[in-house]
């Protein structure tokens, strides 16, 4: 361990979530979230990050169209282990019977227990469309289900399908992310029944369940793929949905029937189901 390590505060003026994103495009592994602000952590100085960060804003102000500010502090600090205090801030997840915390932490004997070591709020829980996806799985999928999980990130919702019963394949587009999963799989002793790297449209299999926790640009880049993956009396969930994009995913899939809208806070994740011809 070195003597010091870097600390970079990011307080952005608006568009808070389009910085995570952008943050998380840079594969940062360790982002605290601190009221307005982004705290990012490392052994490694992150001028470079820094320099990045206050380029995206002016970029996104250019294309939004409007002033979008940042400011950013980069310190270097003593080094008294910071990833200790990391681990201690991270707090368990409940969501209905699942039980999302660090191998760290002990298990609950009440609940369904989901293993996951985060190094982001994103695919542990705690991030508002990751819960609205859980809740929703744990309503709509059913023991011996078939089950995709499109954009599988850190495989928690794969998993949780899993341990609700489901075979499950999963995807994602990110070489990293397909890693994460199966690593993940292995941590909760369940079975994967195929994972890729690439396209949901790789498939050709039909699934009971289709569930995809990405952005909602995307999330309409892919209805028709996603769709056609869908048994005829089958179920989508929908989720990463920021409230100012909900109508735009519901019209883009507008020929599904829609069954459920789950909000938390800002984020929306949507249940539809495929209206079977009689």
């Amino acid at each position: 361990m070195k003597d010091t390590y870097f600390e970079l505060t990011i307080t952005p003026s608006s568009e808070r979530d389009r910085f995570v994103d952008f943050l998380f495009s840079l594969e940062q592994s360790a982002i605290e979230e601190c009221g307005l602000s982004l705290v990012l952590r490392s052994e490694e100085n992150l001028e470079v990050v820094k320099f990045g960060v206050e380029h995206y804003a002016r970029r996104l102000s250019e294309t939004l169209n409007k002033e979008i500010n940042v400011k950013t502090k980069l310190d270097e600090k003593e080094n008294k282990d910071w990833i200790e205090r990391y681990k201690n801030s991270i707090e368990p997840v409940i969501v209905g019977d699942f039980y999302i915390h660090p191998t760290w932490q002990k298990s609950r004997d009440d609940k369904i227990n989901i293993l996951i070591d985060p190094a982001l709020a994103f695919g542990s829980g705690h991030h508002e469309s990751t819960f609205g996806c859980l809740k929703m799985l744990q309503k709509y999928v059913k023991s011996g289900d078939n089950v995709l999980d499109v954009g599988c990130g850190s495989g928690i919702l794969s998993i949780a399908s899993a341990k609700l019963g489901a075979q499950v394949d999963a995807c994602d587009t990110d070489e990293l992310a397909v890693k994460s999963t199966c690593s993940n799989f292995d941590l909760n002793s369940q079975k994967l029944q195929n994972c890729w790297v690439g396209s949901v449209d790789r498939s050709e299999k039909k699934y009971d369940v289709v569930v995809a926790n990405i952005v909602a640009d995307i999330l309409k880049m892919l209805s028709k793929s996603l769709q056609d993956r869908m048994k005829k009396d089958g179920v989508l969930i929908l989720s990463g949905i920021l409230d100012r994009y909900v109508d735009e995913v519901e019209l883009k899939f507008s020929n599904l029937e829609i069954l459920e809208k789950y909000k938390k806070n800002e984020w929306y994740t949507l249940v539809f189901k495929k209206v079977v011809d009689e």
